[in-house]
């Protein structure tokens, strides 16, 4: 494989473990917090949050891989 497919693999490769990282540390604090006997209104904020957090990621990360395989 050349270059550019070897870092479009690292960045696929970081993304998904980014995405299970952030995963398991927003159910972990689900959890940790207790959420599971909070309000409604608490656990629709904790899960905006978390989609929010998640979608950075996502975001960050597919940019990246655009602008490798656009060549910049």
């Amino acid at each position: 494989m050349d270059e550019r497919a070897d870092r479009v693999k690292r960045e696929v490769v970081t993304l998904v473990v980014l995405v299970l990282l952030v995963d398991g540390l927003f159910i972990g604090g689900y959890f940790a917090a207790g959420l599971v006997h909070a309000s409604t209104a608490a656990k629709l904020g904790y899960t905006a949050v978390w989609t929010l957090v998640t979608l950075v990621v996502v975001l960050r990360g597919l940019t990246r891989i655009r602008a490798i395989r656009a060549g910049q």
